[in-house]
This record gives structure tokens, C-alpha cells and sequence, in this order.
């Protein structure tokens, strides 16, 4: 190689070159434009919603007398639960709940929702699983901003540090913000969640008997079906029951619950966020809401690596303390200056044709 080098193109050129790629990229690195997205106004405003909604939740939860624990929830947003309680039903990471309460999530939502085509009045099916609340109240919050009406059926079991609070579940968090007018009633119905959506094999014997209790007092249809794919068929029904004739636009899955991620080797492969080509959907009766809009040919917002979600959208890891409102990637994109590109190229081409010239004349 160090002989062809020799014999082609003299070192000086071939250091010429790489000095001007290196700094071409520095000019373009420095030279780069930040777009912010149309929904920019509106993304803004979800995300403060959802920061007062944060407010509320915390107060309610001081009112009701349940401490915060500073080294669990050290951002004191109050909606982080604790280890395991009669309602957790798996592990579950408490850097991805923290990271979770980021008010700018709802302004990532709102840029999902624009994404998938949604316009006001559209309506919007939600699978909330209890381990992710923070990220049902920004799906709500930028259903509210941007005039959508957003449908709730919400599972109650939760992974570790979830909404596993028996006093204080999402169904109470929702609640107060609705009497608040903070939000719009957007709950339907509501299941226990956890194994099979029954929760099976919970870490206390009483589990099952309390979510029951709490599912029963919820005020809504209480979903308890006897098979997981009679779940989710009746989950569909409610949906398409209450949407009538305008019918679902876009569905929401928040969190594994098995009715919504489904309960087959594809629920794995399924993409994270917003997917507007599904990939191949498996004849499975338990394959899960997910892959039962997707063949509907509706996009799907798909709630569940909150790392992957954080990185590829500009959101910090478990970030101490919250970052402000309108910070984040989530609100613009990257353009770099393609004229620059082209000169670059164009140089780095001359540079090196001229070298080759100089050496054939020899």
C-alpha cells in the first residue's frame, strides 16, 4: 500500500486532501442550521401542559399524604412510584421512569401526531400500561394541545416504580387533572393488566383481589376476559364503539401491556415510536393491538425503549434536574448547507486530479 501510495499520488497531495476534509467538516459542523418544526407553537404548549399536570399530580399526591422519595424521585415530580407494591407485576428501571417524565415527550407526541396525519376532532385510541404514566399524560397532553380526542383504556398493573401506588394510580392522577380542566375525560375502560391482562402470578397473593377492587371503582367498563386474544378483540370493540363513525385514526401503545405489545416472537421486532410501515404482521390471535391497527393500514405510535426514544430524539438519560420546556432535539431538525457539500467535493476532487496529473507527466 505505502508503495502504490509513492508511485500514484504524492504524500503532500494526499495530506492536502485529508486537511481539507477535515476542515470542510469543521465548516460544516459550524456553518449547520437548526429548523425548528411547523407544530413548533403547539409542541410548546404541550409540553408546558404537561409540566402543570406534573404540578398537580405532585400536590394531589402530597394532599393524599404518600411521601416522595428524593433518591427515587429526586426531580420531585410525584409521578414515579416505588419498588414493588401489591400492584407491580415485573422489573422495571427507574432511570427509564425518571427519564420518562420529561415534559418535552408530550412535545415529541405532538410531533407523532402531526407526523401520522392527525387533524383536530381526529380521535385517538391509547393502550396505557400503569409502568409508564408519565407517558400517558404526554400523549394526553398533546392530544389536548392539538384538539384530538384521545380514547384511554388503561391496564393497571405496573412494572417497578410505575403507578403501582395503590392510593395512587393513574386513574387518580387522571382524574384530579381532569377536575382541574387540565385535561379532557378520555378514560373508557380499564383492565388488570399484568400476565394474560389478569394478573397472573403477582408478587402478593392479595394483588388480584385489589386490582379488582380498583378496576371495579374506576367508573368505567372493567375488561376481564377469560383468554388474552378475547382481551384484546374486546378492547378493539370498545374503541371502535366510542369513536362511532369518525372511527380511529392512530393508536398509542404506552409500556409491554401483552394486549397491546401482543404476546408472540413479532411483538419484538415490532418498531419503537411512530411506525407508518409496519413490519410483517403475524397470524396470531394474541398478536396484539399493535399489529391489529397496523393491518389496518393506520399508523402506530409504539411508547416502550425509552432510551432509543430519548437518544433519537434530542432528550436527555435520566435527566437531573428537568430540563426546561422547548429544549431537546424534539423540537427541530439539523440542516447543513448542501452548496458547502458540493464545494468541498468539488476541491477534494481537484486536489487529488491534479496530484494524479503531476505524477503521470513525470
Amino acid at each position: 500500500m505505502e508503495s502504490w501510495v509513492k508511485e500514484k499520488v504524492a504524500v503532500k497531495y494526499l495530506v492536502l486532501a485529508l486537511l481539507i476534509a477535515i476542515g470542510g467538516l469543521i465548516w460544516l459542523e459550524l456553518s449547520k442550521t437548526q429548523l425548528f418544526y411547523p407544530e413548533f407553537e403547539k409542541q410548546l404548549e404541550a409540553a408546558r401542559l404537561m409540566e402543570q399536570s406534573l404540578r398537580v399530580i405532585k400536590e394531589e399526591r402530597e394532599k393524599l399524604g404518600i411521601p416522595i422519595d428524593l433518591e427515587v424521585d429526586p426531580n420531585q415530580t410525584g409521578i414515579i412510584g416505588e419498588e414493588i407494591t401489591r400492584l407491580t407485576t415485573t422489573l422495571g428501571k427507574i432511570e427509564s421512569k425518571r427519564t420518562s417524565t420529561n415534559p418535552n415527550f408530550a412535545a415529541l407526541l405532538v410531533r407523532y401526531y402531526s407526523a401520522a396525519g392527525l387533524k383536530e376532532g381526529d380521535i385517538v385510541a391509547i393502550g396505557g400500561s400503569g409502568s409508564f404514566p408519565a407517558l400517558i399524560l404526554a400523549s394526553l397532553c398533546a392530544a389536548e394541545t392539538m384538539g384530538l380526542r384521545p380514547l384511554l383504556i388503561y391496564s393497571i398493573g405496573s412494572s417497578m416504580y410505575g403507578a403501582n401506588i395503590p392510593q395512587f394510580t393513574f386513574l387518580v392522577m387522571h382524574q384530579t387533572l381532569v377536575e382541574e380542566d387540565l385535561l379532557s375525560r378520555a378514560l373508557i375502560a380499564v383492565s388488570m393488566g399484568g400476565e394474560l391482562d389478569l394478573a397472573h402470578h403477582m408478587f402478593y397473593p392479595d394483588s388480584v383481589g385489589l386490582i379488582e377492587e380498583l378496576a371495579q371503582s374506576a367508573g368505567v367498563e372493567f375488561i376481564k376476559e377469560k383468554t388474552l386474544a378475547a382481551s384484546i378483540k374486546r378492547r378493539m370493540s370498545l374503541y371502535h364503539q366510542h369513536a362511532g363513525e369518525l372511527g380511529i385514526k392512530c393508536f398509542v401503545n404506552i409500556g409491554g401491556a401483552s394486549t397491546n405489545f401482543g404476546n408472540t416472537p413479532s411483538s419484538l421486532d415490532f418498531p419503537n415510536g411512530l411506525v407508518l410501515e409496519p413490519p410483517m404482521s403475524p397470524n396470531d390471535p394474541e398478536r396484539g393491538l399493535l399489529f391489529e391497527y397496523s393491518a389496518l393500514g393506520l399508523p402506530v405510535i409504539n411508547l416502550l425503549n425509552l432510551n432509543e426514544l430519548a437518544v433519537k430524539n434530542g432528550l436527555p438519560l435520566d435527566p437531573l434536574p428537568l430540563p426546561p420546556v422547548g429544549s431537546g432535539g424534539v423540537y427541530y431538525q439539523v440542516s447543513y448547507n448542501r452548496q458547502l457539500i458540493g464545494f468541498i467535493l468539488i476541491l477534494e476532487f481537484l486536489v487529488l486530479a491534479y496530484a494524479l496529473k503531476k505524477n503521470a507527466a513525470r
